[in-house]
């Protein structure tokens, strides 16, 4: 599998999108959520916060990809005093926001935002396999410019065909996004090497079809027919981690999303996720994101 078959068979798609305008300098603190989230900097200067990461320079123009279930949070350096930042959904204020001049929203930062999830056909999540923030800045590039222009436009004015004119519009924003990196040999991207692996490739499915199933890397080893030495090296040559660690993380992530899309018990989401042991799984949920499973889905629920 080479990287043109994987851009071939690319799918996106996105929650609604919300606007959220930081007056002065202060926070919006975002948490960890359990889908990867899209920030496209409309107006002023800041930066985005990641735990145990440098923080992210943005300025109007900059797309942020940030992965899943990484705490951060938007900070702008606009003028102190002004009120807390509040969150809306886009349709209430773009088109206003959209004819204003840069110095009408001179001490704020305003984003649009939106949890996004990117996979190949049949395959969902791939964008999971991303363990660092992708940053773009679409003033410099001239195709990403007009298609995010083109997507504000039909996400303030919302008629006939605009979600599936919004799909594509990220669509060419993601390849522009990857593609650069692939040229540059981005670190990030170890994932995209992985794909084009066939035998790294099988195992990876496997592990993203069903990371609840009793993986191990011997099992993993047998399924495509290798040792579990030369499987456990080329796995980790392409993906720059072992299996484990990130069946590990493909857990967390399911986890995250049935603690914040569903009432489940947290025990019967331990064993949807692979844990015979509720205490084993609250430990690794900690150890993860921070937070015990109870306090992810209380935190969810209050944004």
């Amino acid at each position: 599998m080479g990287y043109e078959h994987i851009f071939d068979e690319l799918e996106i798609s996105t929650d609604p999108f919300a606007l959220c305008e930081l007056r002065g300098a202060c926070d919006l603190g975002l948490g960890r959520d359990a889908s990867a989230t899209l920030h496209y900097i409309l107006a002023g200067e800041g930066e985005i916060r990641l735990h145990g990461r440098p923080p992210l320079q943005v300025t109007n123009g900059t797309l942020v990809l940030v992965p899943a279930m990484q705490s951060h949070a938007l900070h702008s350096f606009g003028t102190r005093g002004e009120p807390l930042p509040e969150c809306k959904p886009a349709a209430l204020n773009l088109s206003r926001l959209l004819a204003m001049s840069d110095t009408a929203v001179d001490g704020q930062m305003i984003a649009l935002c939106a949890h996004v999830t990117v996979g190949l056909r049949g395959i969902a999540d791939i964008v999971d396999l991303v363990r660092m923030p992708l940053i773009e800045h679409v003033a410099r590039a001239r195709h990403m410019r007009s298609a995010m222009q083109t997507l504000l436009e039909e996400v303030a004015n919302p008629g006939l065909g605009s979600r599936a004119m919004i799909r594509v519009l990220l669509m060419q924003c993601m390849i522009e996004m990857l593609r650069k990196r692939l040229g540059a040999e981005d670190g990030s991207l170890h994932w995209m090497a992985a794909l084009s692996d066939p035998s790294v490739w099988n195992a990876l499915r496997q592990m993203l079809d069903a990371p609840d199933d009793a993986h191990s890397v011997d099992s993993l080893a047998q399924s495509v027919r290798m040792s579990r030495s030369a499987f456990a090296k080329r796995f980790s040559d392409a993906y720059g981690s072992g299996p484990m660690k990130l069946l590990r993380d493909l857990r967390m992530r399911r986890a995250g999303v049935l603690l914040t899309r569903s009432d489940l018990p947290v025990k019967r989401i331990a064993e949807l996720v692979g844990f015979s042991s509720r205490s084993a799984f609250t430990r690794t949920f900690e150890n993860t994101t921070g937070q015990s499973p109870r306090a992810f889905r209380a935190a969810q629920k209050e944004k």
